[in-house]
């Protein structure tokens, strides 16, 4: 079995809190797993790591656990996020608005290296 998992977020989006919360979900069930993961938040999803904007929206109608919640589950699980410095500019997102739990910058490259690299699977969201 595979022990390294890289997660691209790409068609998940603040604007649309009902998808937001399932890869921060499976991330540290991953983690919890001993394995290792990162998440790669690209497109509008970068927006999730600005302070704020995870903690004032929920996946499901209960609201009993923000996005932010999730995430910093898997963070405290050991789960590592890396913004896209290439979605930074475009959604008007700077470095010194990212959330603690932020491990980083790297881009497509850094992605495309795990997605080719036979000790990691992949998931897209």
């Amino acid at each position: 079995m595979a022990d390294k998992l890289a997660i691209m977020l790409l068609t998940v989006d603040p604007d649309h809190p009902h998808v937001c919360g399932t890869p921060f979900f499976q991330a540290a069930a991953a983690a919890a797993m001993d394995v290792e993961v990162e998440i790669y938040f690209a497109s509008r999803s970068v927006r999730l790591l600005i302070k704020g904007v995870a903690e004032d929206i929920f996946p499901s109608d209960n609201r009993t656990k923000s996005v932010y919640g999730f995430m910093k589950d898997a963070s405290e699980l050991g789960v590592k996020f890396f913004a896209c410095g290439g979605a930074m500019e475009p959604c008007d997102v700077t470095q010194e608005e990212l959330v603690p739990e932020c491990t980083g910058i790297a881009g497509a490259a850094t992605f495309v290296t795990r997605v080719m690299d036979d000790d990691w699977k992949t998931i897209t969201y």
